[in-house]
């Protein structure tokens, strides 16, 4: 019994007991009553009873099969390490751990062939536990489904509110969901300030933060710089994303907006729209492949053009091009809602004491758009930080501390892509490293959202 077959056993359990308590409750109207329409003497209508019913019978059980493939894992796990057969497995935990995962996949079908021999001696206990514990699950699924449907269906009575209960389980479900992302939130900056923690223990805060060379090793020598210096980093992430990027898109995004609210024909407008935002769906691979076989190559014959010597076809210009089309739906997006949300009468107005389109455009719907068109913008530079593949493909890994758009460069986020690829050890400083360059990029990533958010909630707030 699968969590799969749990599942199906609650959802079918939850539809028979929606049933049966429109039933009841139905019954109970008509016996009070002597009559008629039973909803009119009940406190809630029937369905209100069936969804109460098909939550508490259902509901736990729901419950259940979600935490119990977790839980019978763990139990699995334990009864197979204490067979006889476990105790030939060898001491070290990685190597135990590997023939217990290769057993696992014989049992359950999902590989043919094993690298370690002692796998095939353990195929028979984890399937004599996985049985086992399946079959207990199963029969708690079952205990949960009549419990709760026991419990349920003697509460529907006469003088009970079953829309009220209904109502108080729906909230609590939608807290719970919503308390999902401030779980997870506070779980990533948890996890990033305790790994980072970790890293400052062996490399000062300032040569991170204020050091020029980054060449991360595990081997740290006290007292000495080690490589950890993430200024470069820091500046090829503002020179491809804030820089580049934006020289890009900021004038193409916010010019397409002007051009779509204010001079294109509804008929243009209905077309060209959805095509520029089907720029925002391409997967950003894409443009890496884009950025590092088309626009790297051509970059590289025009900076020969220039005169300079020996240019790569890795370069801050290719991957910020790139990155700047990338997201110029964005800015395009959200200066359009913003110069659209601009009183028709401040137009109107301008246009009747003379002024001409362009001149409204200039000194009316911009300056009055302009709060919303700076949040775009700064949640748009929060994305193209964000970026790696484009980056990966595009730009280089080198750390490089130039201002010369031809030269490669490296980027917070594929820097992390780097150092946390293949097997790593986590406790060395060079992999901690990592988790130092994500708390900086969060930060800053929040602070920028933070800012641009506040921005258009004033802006919002002025013309609703």
């Amino acid at each position: 019994m699968s969590s799969f077959h749990m599942f199906l056993i609650a959802i079918l359990a939850a539809v028979v007991a929606s049933f049966l308590g429109r039933r009841k409750a139905q019954a109970i109207g008509r016996a009070s009553g002597g009559g008629g329409d039973p909803r009119s003497r009940m406190p809630a209508l029937p369905g209100h009873y069936g969804a109460f019913l098909a939550l508490c019978t259902g509901g736990p059980a729901f419950v259940m099969a979600c935490i119990w493939p977790t839980i019978s894992d763990t139990f699995v796990m334990r009864a197979v390490l204490a067979s006889p057969v476990a105790k030939t497995l060898p001491a070290a935990e990685i190597d135990r751990e590997a023939i217990i995962g290769e057993a696992r996949g014989l049992a359950d079908g999902t590989i043919e062939a094993a690298f370690n021999p002692a796998s095939y001696e353990l195929v028979k206990p984890i399937t004599a536990a996985i049985q086992h514990f399946n079959l207990i699950g199963f029969i708690l699924t079952l205990v949960l489904v009549l419990a709760g449907f026991a419990a349920g269906y003697l509460c529907i009575r006469r003088d009970f509110r079953a829309r009220d209960r209904v109502e108080t389980i729906v909230m609590v479900c939608l807290m719970a969901a919503s308390l999902v992302a401030l779980v997870t939130t506070f779980g990533i900056v948890a996890s990033l300030l305790f790994e980072t923690s970790l890293f400052f223990r062996q490399v000062p805060v300032t040569e991170f933060l204020f050091g020029t060379h980054w060449s991360p090793t595990t081997d740290i020598v006290p007292g000495q710089t080690n490589g950890f210096g993430a200024v470069p980093l820091f500046w090829g992430t503002v020179f491809i994303g804030a820089i580049i990027a934006m020289i890009i898109a900021i004038p193409i995004g916010v010019l397409t907006a002007i051009y779509l609210t204010q001079y294109a024909r509804p008929t243009v407008r209905k077309w060209l729209k959805p095509t520029l935002e089907v720029l925002a769906g391409i997967p950003t691979v894409v443009y890496g492949y884009f950025a590092a076989l088309t626009l790297g190559p051509a970059v590289r014959e025009f900076a020969l053009m220039l005169g300079m010597e020996n240019p790569t076809s890795e370069s801050a210009l290719s991957a910020g091009l790139v990155m700047g089309v990338m997201i110029i739906p964005l800015i395009s997006s959200m200066s359009d809602d913003s110069i659209a949300a601009v009183p028709a009468s401040m137009r109107d107005g301008a246009l009747a004491l003379g002024a001409t389109k362009s001149e409204t455009v200039r000194k009316v719907l911009v300056p009055a758009a302009l709060p919303g068109i700076v949040g775009g913008i700064l949640l748009a530079v929060s994305r193209a930080i964000g970026e790696t593949m484009i980056v990966v493909m595009a730009a280089g890994m080198a750390a490089n501390l130039s201002a010369n758009p031809f030269a490669s460069v490296t980027t917070v986020t594929t820097q992390i892509v780097q150092l946390l690829t293949g097997d790593q050890e986590f406790d060395s400083a060079k992999t901690l490293s990592a988790f130092a360059l994500g708390l900086v990029l969060f930060i800053v990533t929040l602070i920028l959202n933070v800012i641009a958010l506040s921005i258009v909630k004033r802006y919002r707030e002025a013309y609703e």
